[in-house]
């Protein structure tokens, strides 16, 4: 499975972003995706995921202002990104492991395929 990212870039606060990853090089049903992200010195944290039938758990960070989703049709994961905060700016990374369980983890050592990244830099 091959993961590409985009839609990163530099906003203001209050702001939105869409972030995209296309996926390509195997089945896209059966997996559980994610966008993961990972600001210097910290750990990467799980931002959303979403099951192979598109049920989304969200990080409390996050809840109520990003929304994970899914184009089927076209094997694209999605992130919506609104009320941007500056302690949002990270490497955002999109990722996958097989599973067709209904919930999916946001730790990010299950997960097996990694886009290269796409930067959210979010300025007062």
């Amino acid at each position: 499975v091959q993961l590409v990212e985009s839609g990163g870039g530099s906003v203001q606060a209050g702001g939105s972003l869409r972030l995209s990853c296309v996926a390509s090089g195997s089945t896209y049903s059966g997996y559980c995706m994610g966008w993961f992200r990972q600001a210097p010195g910290k750990e990467r944290e799980g931002v959303a995921t979403s099951s192979s039938d598109g049920i989304p758990i969200y990080a409390d960070s996050v809840k109520g202002r990003f929304t994970i989703s899914k184009d089927n049709a076209v094997n694209t994961l999605f992130l919506q990104m609104t009320s941007l905060k500056p302690e949002d700016t990270a490497m955002y990374y999109c990722a996958a492991h097989r599973s067709f369980l209904r919930s999916c983890t946001r730790v990010s050592t299950r997960y097996d395929y990694w886009g290269q990244g796409t930067q959210v830099t979010v300025s007062l």
